[in-house]
């Protein structure tokens, strides 16, 4: 699963493709002109104004620097539609330069669509300074096939008022989640429809957030190999029956459930929820569009102190495309979203002016010098209160990493059936449960 959004405001929901014609799409190769062409996805669609400004400016800004190329931009929203990602692919129709979730980058290798940047990758200026997590999940059997742009991991979104009201030290968040049970009791008892904690469980979020949980637990959905299920283990139990006795021993969840993520959003920008779990990119979403207020807001690592989910995006290259388009489309990268303190995502001091948040956490792309620069640019232009995601920083980064399991979105629909029926069922069978869907599982990963 995504977050929602498109960019520094939003993170890891975010996507873009389009129905093109063949005409449209694959490689252009060399203009007439003599210029290196090259056709790129995912820019902003007109109703993102602010974005879409941007997104022409830095393109306008790259082609004056760099005038032996054409780039060719196709809009639309959402950057990549599942129901028609791979015929594109299929088909001859993908851009040369296309935006990709991680976990489809194995896929689209094994598929034989991407092109080999091994070569080439010494080009592009920052590939050095990027978090090596973030480049291993483009990197197959020891080649480079796709450069990340944007990461996110889980977190733990909670109401400091609420806390406050409750008795709790809002600068304390829980760091277990025996302690998150103990605070979301605390939050519910002060009644008048107040939740203490809320989670997901249908149309497949419910199984995506049962694996963050299961992360943060030291547990894994599925074996190194992928081929089997390890959902069935003590760690799996335990995000079960912890849901479970919230749901029904301490009523800290609310009455109201098989909920997805504007509902819980809902109830956190009107405040009435003390915590729930999400990425940084949830909080501007809280503010701008459900009345929450930055100031309550605040921001703490994934309870368990185990691990974390983390996703994001990046952009791969057509196969077709010629040595030039490689070329090219890397220095597009570099331009456009991978320089610290500038660029499409980079740029906060024009972010501030337009009224975009700036000082959220993540994305955090970069490593060393190049993270400092970023951050030091960051700060200087934060406009939200970037104390209330000191936790999540410091706390986030000794959490093991881990991206989404293959076969994604069909184990999340297993899974969301155990989720929603410890939340629906007081005399809910959690072995049972645990046990039918890892056969379900193991079905989804034989089939591949």
């Amino acid at each position: 699963m995504r977050s929602t959004g498109y960019r520094r405001t939003f993170a890891a929901l975010s996507v873009c493709s389009l129905a093109l014609a063949v005409s449209a799409c694959g490689s252009g190769g060399d203009t007439a002109s003599g210029k290196t062409r090259i056709t790129v996805n995912c820019m902003p669609p007109k109703s993102g104004k602010v974005d879409r400004t941007f997104f022409e400016q830095d393109s306008a800004s790259f082609e004056k620097q760099h005038p032996d190329i054409d780039v060719v931009a196709h809009d639309a929203f959402p950057c990549q539609d599942p129901k028609t990602f791979d015929a594109k692919l299929a088909g001859g129709q993908m851009e040369d330069v296309f935006y990709t979730y991680f976990t489809d980058a194995r896929h689209v290798v094994d598929i034989h669509q991407a092109a080999d940047l091994t070569p080439y990758v010494k080009e592009l200026k920052s590939y050095g300074t990027l978090q090596q997590q973030l480049r291993d999940i483009y990197t197959v059997d020891g080649k480079i096939y796709g450069i990340p742009r944007t990461g996110y991991s889980m977190g733990l979104i909670y109401n400091k008022k609420l806390f406050e009201k409750a008795g709790l030290d809002p600068e304390q968040p829980p760091a277990t989640w025996e302690e998150l049970r103990a605070d979301a009791k605390k939050i519910a008892a002060l009644g008048d429809g107040t939740v203490g904690y809320a989670d997901y469980s249908a149309q497949n979020q419910g199984g995506w957030h049962f694996t963050a949980e299961l992360y943060s637990q030291g547990g894994d959905v599925v074996s190194a190999d992928g081929k089997k299920a390890t959902i069935d283990t003590p760690e799996g139990h335990a995000v079960l029956q912890n849901l479970h006795d919230m749901r029904w021993t301490d009523d800290s969840m609310g009455s109201k459930q098989l909920l997805v993520i504007n509902d819980v959003q809902q109830m956190m920008g009107s405040g009435k929820l003390g915590m729930y779990l999400s990425a940084p990119d949830n909080i501007p979403i809280l503010v701008k569009e459900k009345g929450g207020n930055y100031k309550d807001l605040a921001l703490a690592p994934m309870p368990g102190g185990k691990g974390t989910l983390i996703g994001g995006d990046g952009y791969m290259v057509n196969k077709k495309a010629s040595p030039d388009q490689i070329r090219a489309a890397l220095k597009w990268l570099d331009h456009m979203f991978l320089t610290p303190g500038a660029g499409f995502l980079g740029d906060y001091a024009r972010a501030k002016k337009a009224d975009a948040p700036v000082g959220l956490p993540e994305p955090r792309l970069f490593t060393g010098a190049a993270d400092a620069k970023d951050q030091q640019v960051k700060k200087a232009n934060a406009n939200v209160p970037v104390e209330n995601y000191q936790a999540f920083l410091d706390g986030n980064q000794s959490l093991k990493m881990k991206i989404e399991p293959p076969d994604a979105q069909q184990i999340y629909s297993v899974l969301d059936g155990a989720v929603s029926a410890v939340l629906t069922k007081k005399d809910a069978d959690i072995d049972q449960l645990l046990k039918d869907a890892s056969g379900k599982i193991d079905g989804i990963l034989a089939r591949g």
